[in-house]
């Protein structure tokens, strides 16, 4: 992803690891472990009971690019070890495919020979991967949980909350809401279940003039980034959708900043926000109709493992991470950002 700020991922769920390759940043930026792993932190499984209990701890490695601290203007590598995989759990997904997951694209277009542990290259476990380039590129972009399954905020988002975010394990900044929103992801999993979502991103501070019409404007590249997120399957910016029902007179007031930030496919110096939808998690424990490939004929799976009832609470960071990493890139492009001295 990119074309100054190029990051490459690599990895499966239940491989021997997952890492990425950042290449482009430039050289002395100040950068370490550290720095990198306070974002992983925030999306690493296990921490909650509305999240997946697979333990792992998520501790990066950069393996080269930074010397004495400081980047060097080489590709940085970094790299995590999985140690908690239970491989076990999915051997009936050898022939029984899980509905509404990427195991019967998957299985067509590699002939059989895609890596269906855990969901392979197809898994959740593969968003740490962008959080370690988004971290790097990552200043004043900020996501929340803004809905679960029905539940939604009911407080309009500002600056003053960005310190709630982190404040529960929902990741959303208005406490009372997040209160009913965990408690759905709990009655979801007791129902053997999962549930989707919404979060918002708001990113503050942005020069006039990041985007490159018409085919690499800024929303084209956050949108194709965001997309690359497992379980995505809507983005929109400012007044989205909904526009699409008022009149020009109203979705003109930009003191409401229904552009979201963004003109012509360019910054405008306002807040840039969009709001990103996730569909449930589609392994579940409950039992599902499905197909057998190996006989043939209809079958019934609960699948089994430790799963997310909900991927939403984990993903802020990864939307944070993406956002970051694109318009980084576009700075770069612009000649917004040159060699730090």
């Amino acid at each position: 992803m990119g074309r100054r700020l190029v990051l490459t991922t690599f990895g499966e769920s239940h491989g021997k690891c997952v890492g990425a390759v950042l290449d482009g940043c430039p050289a002395g930026l100040k950068l370490e472990e550290g720095d990198i792993q306070g974002m992983l932190d925030q999306r690493r499984p296990g921490q909650s009971a509305i999240s997946t209990q697979r333990a792992e701890g998520d501790k990066v490695e950069i393996l080269s690019g930074v010397f004495r601290g400081s980047t060097t203007g080489a590709p940085i590598a970094m790299i995590i070890w999985n140690r908690d995989q239970r491989s076990t759990d999915y051997e009936e997904l050898k022939t029984k495919l899980r509905p509404g997951h990427s195991d019967y694209p998957a299985m067509i277009k590699y002939k059989g020979h895609n890596d269906y542990r855990g969901g392979g290259r197809f898994s959740g476990r593969l968003t740490a991967t962008l959080v370690m380039g988004g971290a790097i590129a990552r200043k004043l972009t900020h996501s929340y949980v803004s809905q679960i399954g029905k539940v939604a905020m009911g407080k309009r988002f500002t600056e003053k909350m960005i310190p709630d975010i982190y404040g529960n394990d929902v990741r959303c900044p208005d406490p009372e809401a997040a209160a009913l929103m965990r408690a759905a992801i709990l009655g979801a999993r007791r129902d053997m279940d999962s549930l989707g979502g919404m979060i918002e991103s708001v990113t503050t501070g942005l020069p006039v003039g990041l985007g490159e019409p018409v085919f690499g404007s800024l929303e084209s590249d956050i949108s194709s980034g965001v997309f690359s997120i497992p379980s995505v399957k809507g983005v929109e910016f400012g007044s989205g959708f909904a526009g699409s029902e008022s009149t020009g007179s109203q979705n003109n007031d930009t003191r409401t900043n229904n552009a979201g930030g963004i003109l012509g496919g360019i910054s405008i110096g306002m807040p840039l926000t969009l709001r990103v939808a996730f569909k449930p998690a589609s392994s579940i424990p409950r039992e599902q109709p499905t197909v057998d490939i190996k006989s043939g004929k209809d079958a019934v799976l609960s699948v089994k493992g430790r799963h997310d009832p909900c991927v939403v609470p984990r993903a802020p960071p990864v939307v944070d991470s993406v956002v970051a990493l694109v318009l980084a890139d576009h700075a770069l492009l612009g000649g917004f950002i040159g060699p730090v001295l």
